[in-house]
Parts: structure tokens; sequence; C-alpha cells
């Protein structure tokens, strides 16, 4: 039997643990994890078990179900008319032979015996039918709506703990979890009320690790745009990469002040961009449009970096003085248009001929 208690600075993080064997006997706890990412996965199991086409698959079930318990019946109906004719006719066939012929008297008696067992066997099958509940059909509308209306309740901040414990209760029998610390899985195995059984694998947090960390990907751009660009231009890309914090927020120059800090990253370093500027930068200096130097960048003349895909770029300064950059700031000065690439597979049509 597992146990739960809480902490967090609100004490309301829950974590489940086995103290059987620490209260009995004075060893440590046989298993401990923590209770956020199961009960957010028992939920979703539970809310999924009430989606509309699980209800819909439920009733068709029960439907299918009651068919058979009514084909069963009729069976066990008919077998026991047989049973009981078999037995009259085995009774009058006992009540018809000659008392003293003992040896066929002893017979017909064992035959009026056996129909007789075979008749109380026939009633106590098709009595335990009966007595089975049965699924009722009449509430199909109230599932249905409770398929709806069940996900906004269990996630509405009113929704009240107790009650998303007795709905649990409703749907679930028991719940067996155990730990595998080599792969740090929880693997739970939920049994439905009805027979019904499934599995859960859930990853335990790691040590000093929390489900509320960033993603391994934001803190990868982090890390690469460290010490070259301030944390507010960082923050722009991570969102620009739709990155979400831990707690699924956007960023903003204070989050990705503190996740750099706590990874020991460097802060924006001016220096280690002596050599490179900016794309405004680059466009104020040339004398044209960001967009031209896009281009530029693009068709290789300028040259020039992103660090991470959506980061600004990093131009270099020396670049800008070569005679093709010239060249090609001149021709978009002038309104000269930038000499198209052709391609090989590239085919001229003449059209003299249909004029």
């Amino acid at each position: 039997m597992l146990h739960v208690g809480y902490s967090g600075t609100t004490g309301n993080v829950p974590r489940y643990f086995c103290r059987g064997a620490h209260i009995n006997h004075g060893t440590d706890r046989c298993i401990s994890f923590g209770g956020l990412r199961v009960d957010e996965a028992v939920s979703n199991e539970i809310l999924r078990a009430v989606e509309p086409h699980a209800i819909e698959s439920a009733i068709a079930a029960a439907q299918q179900l009651a068919q058979q318990d009514e084909a069963q019946r009729v069976a066990l109906r008919l077998e026991l008319e047989q049973a009981r004719y078999e037995t009259r006719l085995a009774q009058r066939r006992y009540d018809s032979a000659d008392p003293e012929n003992r040896l066929v008297a002893g017979e017909l008696e064992a035959r009026w015996n056996a129909a007789l067992e075979r008749t109380a066997a026939a009633e106590q099958a098709l009595q335990a039918l009966e007595d089975r509940p049965t699924t009722s059909l009449e509430d199909r509308e109230a599932l249905m709506s409770l398929a709806q209306d069940l996900p906004l309740v269990w996630h509405a901040d009113t929704t009240d703990k107790r009650l998303k414990q007795r709905i649990a209760r409703i749907l679930l029998q028991e719940i067996a979890a155990d730990v595998d610390e080599q792969r740090k899985e929880i693997r739970l195995t939920l049994h439905w009320l009805g027979g019904r059984h499934s599995e859960l694998v859930i990853p335990k947090n790691r040590t000093g690790s929390h489900r509320n960390v960033a993603s391994a990907d934001a803190i990868a751009v982090i890390a690469s745009m460290a010490g070259r660009f301030d944390d507010a231009t960082i923050a722009s890309t991570l969102n620009r990469l739709q990155l979400t914090t831990g707690l699924r927020n956007t960023w903003i120059e204070s989050r990705v002040k503190s996740a750099r800090i706590a990874r020991g990253l460097p802060s924006f370093d001016p220096t280690q961009r002596a050599q490179c500027m900016t794309l405004r930068d680059a466009a104020a200096q040339l004398g044209i449009s960001p967009t031209a130097v896009r281009h530029l960048l693009e068709d290789g003349i300028i040259t020039g970096e992103q660090v991470v895909p959506c980061s600004p770029w990093l131009i270099s300064a020396d670049s800008l003085a070569e005679t093709r950059v010239a060249a090609a700031v001149t021709a978009i000065k002038t309104g000269k248009r930038r000499p198209r690439t052709r391609s090989e597979d590239q085919q001229i049509l003449d059209l003299t001929g249909s004029l």
C-alpha cells in the first residue's frame, strides 16, 4: 500500500512512497516517486476513458453483451424445459414400473434422480444469469453529456481535488506501481472496473532535475548564443522558435538570465563581436535597406552567419570592404537589377516561328 505526502512551498506537491517495511522493520522505503507526472498521466487516462468515442464503444459493447446474455438466457431456458420434461418422463416410467421388479425399479429410480440433478443444475445456471447485474442503456444521453463536461470540470481551477478522487474511484479499482531505477521509469498498471487493464510508463525525474526545467532545445539555443548576444535578443530568438520555458511561459530577458546563470553560461561580451556587426548595422554602413543586405547574404556576396535559426545575422566587417560588395551596393543604389543566376536546366523558347 502506497502512502502520499505533500511538500513544496505551497504544500501541494504530492509524493508517493511505501513505508510498510520502514514502520514494521525500520528499513528504508522500498519505492518512492513524485506524484505530479503520475497524477497527470492517470488523469489523462481517465479523461481518455470517457471520451465520446470511448463511451460509444462502451455502449456498443454493452449492447453486444446484452444480446449475448439474452441468447444464453434463451438457451438455458430451453435446456431447463428439456430437463424438466425428461424428469417428468423418468418419473412416469418409475411410477409405471412393477415395484416387485427391483432391478428395473432401481434403474428407473437412478435415471429419475439423474434427471432431477440435471434440472436443478439448469435452474441454478438460469438463476445465476438472471441475478447477474446488467448494464443499463437508458442513460446514454447522460453518459455522452459526461464525456463533454468532464474535461471542463476536471481542468477547472475551482474543481475540488476530492471530486476528482471520487471520479477516479468510480472508474478505477486499483493502480499497481513499480519503479525501474535503472531505466528511471515509473510503471503503472491501471485496473479498471469491469476487468480491463492498461499500462503506463512515466519517466522519473533525474537527481537534481524537476518537471518544470526548460527543454534541451531551449537550453542549446541559449548556450549557442550566450556571450555573443544579450539576454533580450536571446529571448526574442527563443520566442520566434516557439520554444517555451519549463512552465510553458514565453521567454523574457530575466528568464534567459536565470537559465544562463544556473548553467554557468557567459553574459554578453561585446568584444566577441568586435569584427562582426548585425544586419541593421551593415545596412546603415552600406546605405541600403536591411532587406537588400539580406538578399546579398542569400547570394553569398556578403559573408555572415546565424548561430541558430531565427537568430540575428552576424556579418563580417571585413567582407563589407570587398570589391564585389561595393559593386552590388552601387547596382542597388543606381536601380540596376541584380543579375539572375541561370539554371543549367533553363531552356530558351523560340517563339518567332509562331508569329
